[in-house]
């Protein structure tokens, strides 16, 4: 398996460094085919990591996740979208889940409830009845970098891979920033 470039990093088959992974993500990350990257934990926000180390906004996918509410029952989701672009929070996304009112998830309910770190969340290791949704940019982005579970490391994968997830389903429900 031979490591892919992008940027100035040296990334290594996930499998063969799992120390750089969340315990959530280690265990769901199965064949699926990973690389992974120790970075400095406060250069984790999408921007300043691209910046320090020479990756393409394009080529970053930020995990989002949310928050709905209809009549009491509450719906978490994870939103991928690419780190050039905008998720539809408000329109597409609150009328696929089929919720009233949606917000981003506190950073508190988004950290106990995935057991990943703000900041390094990722849409593998999720809990398994929230639904992933990948913006049609991203599945057609080829390689990206997401999330590991941890501020300390970065993940690359194929965009079109997230669109595999068990409950992934790919919407345009993003535009351009």
């Amino acid at each position: 398996m031979t490591a892919p470039v992008l940027g100035s990093l040296e990334w290594k088959p996930a499998a063969e460094v799992p120390e750089l992974l969340a315990e959530p993500v280690r265990a769901a990350l199965g064949d699926l085919p990973a690389y992974a990257v120790a970075i400095d934990p406060t250069l984790a926000d999408t921007a300043a990591f691209c910046a320090e180390y020479d990756v393409p906004m394009a080529a970053s996918a930020n995990c989002v996740i949310v928050h709905g509410k209809r009549a009491g029952e509450s719906t978490y989701a994870a939103v991928m979208v690419l780190a050039t672009h905008r998720a539809d929070v408000n329109g597409v996304i609150r009328k696929h889940l089929g919720v009233r009112k949606i917000s981003f998830a506190a950073q508190d309910d988004a950290v106990g409830s995935t057991g990943m770190e703000y900041g390094g969340i990722t849409p593998i290791g999720l809990p398994t009845d929230w639904p992933v949704l990948v913006d049609e940019a991203v599945a057609q982005a080829g390689p990206v970098v997401i999330g590991s579970g941890i501020r300390g490391s970065k993940l690359l994968v194929e965009g079109a891979d997230l669109a595999k997830l068990p409950t992934a389903t790919v919407l345009a429900l993003a535009s351009a920033s």
